[in-house]
């Protein structure tokens, strides 16, 4: 799939993301936040940084941002 200038600048956004920073936009994000819709190419992106590079969420993480 052939992203375009605007996709890619986001993509870039998650990959400069820290772990804290992406376990709160999971858990506080709004409905229909593009990052979390699985038919635009954020979703798989994200998914992947947050899961499979950092391990997802952990306890300390889930303590420290709150509900």
């Amino acid at each position: 799939m052939k992203l375009t200038k605007e996709q890619q600048k986001e993509i870039d956004k998650i990959n400069s993301m820290d772990h804290e920073s992406m376990c709160s936009l999971w858990r506080f994000a709004a409905i229909g936040h593009p990052y979390f819709d699985a038919t635009k190419p954020y979703y798989e992106v994200f998914r992947k940084r947050l899961y499979d590079h950092f391990g997802g969420f952990t306890p300390e993480i889930s303590k420290s941002i709150g509900w």
